[in-house]
């Protein structure tokens, strides 16, 4: 990072990351988990992209009849771990945040959760999330 420059600054300039310096999602307070995001894509098993992640979180005991447990464990996620990259992008940021997530079968697998917040806006939403460990 450059000299003198802050987490936050550094930012708007460049992708980097984030090991400089300890941060927490932006307002992960207010942070979003979209019901169709963990309906349609995370959870299940017929979309083109998210099938192999929905095999991932049911072999955790995550399911799609109980959606909002994955959305609960995903915002925790947010709140508890720090940020490990931010990336720019036209219309915003992505931050990236890395750490075990609690599962219903008292398993903890490593999952990397990408939340975007949109230039001029404050509240991250989740984009998507997947298995550091395959």
């Amino acid at each position: 990072m450059p000299a003198g420059k802050t987490l936050q600054e550094n930012a708007d300039s460049q992708r980097y990351p984030a090991s400089s310096g300890r941060m927490k999602l932006p307002n992960a307070e207010r942070a979003i988990t979209p019901s169709r995001k963990i309906t349609h894509y995370l959870l299940s098993t017929t979309h083109r992209d998210g099938q192999h992640k929905a095999a991932f979180f049911r072999r955790f005991g995550f399911t799609l009849e109980a959606w909002d447990a994955l959305a609960s464990a995903l915002l925790n996620h947010a709140r508890t771990h720090d940020v490990t990259e931010i990336v720019p992008t036209p219309f915003g940021r992505n931050y990236l945040v890395e750490g075990p997530l609690p599962a219903p079968d008292g398993r903890a697998p490593r999952v990397r959760t990408v939340w975007f917040i949109a230039n001029r806006e404050g509240t991250a939403i989740l984009a998507t999330a997947y298995p550091l460990d395959a």
